[in-house]
């Protein structure tokens, strides 16, 4: 897989990257990733994969762009209130850098549809804020033997999380808490969600390439108030309804 000239000069700083470099840079070339949802964690998301050369990007997102996203969802201005989502991203990305495919699906991913929505591509991120589309991702990509990056943010606090088969996502959350709240309920600060879209792009740009140590089987929990970070290893539960036995 070769480059043209202006893609080399719009890597550049990756092909000189020891970890990257130009395999590195062909493989993110050849990747197909499913973005899920396009909100606060996945406009930063999609920037970045898109910044970073990942050769197919699909969004999958029902909303339109409203007003009280623009506090943290940096990818939409005020003129995009009322487009759908997807529409906009699509656009952006596009922009942003002409050299990949970008793919769009607006409507919403369930159980009845996301095998098929993560059909052929290599790598999903999970950037959606309710407990059931985060279940239907993670039971489909466990079937498909599709590795998820996991993010969420609330408040001040943010995680990331690398679900290659077990221990999966059902295995940290086995069922919707009882006090699940949202950003609409709680709040968030704005800027949270490019901290966190921007570790869910890297952790995508590391497994893809091979570089460092992705956090496969690890959950990394962001205090933003306090500026502080703490990984914990997630166990596989042999109960769990998903990759259990």
């Amino acid at each position: 897989m070769s480059f043209s000239p202006a893609e080399v000069e719009r890597y550049a700083r990756h092909l000189v990257l020891r970890e990257v470099g130009g395999p590195g840079q062909q493989k993110l070339k050849a990747a197909s990733v499913l973005m899920v949802g396009a909100g606060g964690l996945g406009a930063p998301a999609s920037l970045y994969l898109a910044a970073a050369g990942v050769g197919r990007i699909t969004i999958v997102d029902p909303d339109t762009v409203a007003l009280s996203n623009l506090q943290r969802q940096v990818l939409y201005a005020t003129g995009d209130v009322g487009l759908d989502k997807t529409e906009v991203t699509a656009r952006r990305l596009a922009a942003l850098n002409p050299e990949i495919v970008i793919d769009t699906h607006t409507t919403a991913l369930t159980p009845g549809n996301a095998a098929a929505l993560i059909a052929g591509h290599d790598l999903v991120l999970d950037g959606t804020d309710d407990f059931a589309t985060r279940f239907a991702v993670s039971d489909a990509c466990v079937a498909a033997g599709t590795t998820l990056v996991s993010g969420a943010i609330a408040r001040w606090t943010g995680q990331v999380g690398v679900f290659a088969g077990k221990p999966c996502y059902r295995c940290l959350v086995p069922d919707i808490p009882p006090d699940a709240e949202t950003c609409s309920a709680v709040g968030v600060v704005g800027a949270l969600g490019g901290v966190i879209g921007a570790m869910m792009a890297l952790e995508a740009i590391k497994i893809i390439t091979g570089a460092g140590q992705p956090l496969a089987g690890r959950l990394l929990i962001y205090d933003a108030l306090a500026a502080e970070t703490r990984t914990v290893r997630i166990g596989a539960d042999p109960a769990c309804p998903t990759c259990g036995a």
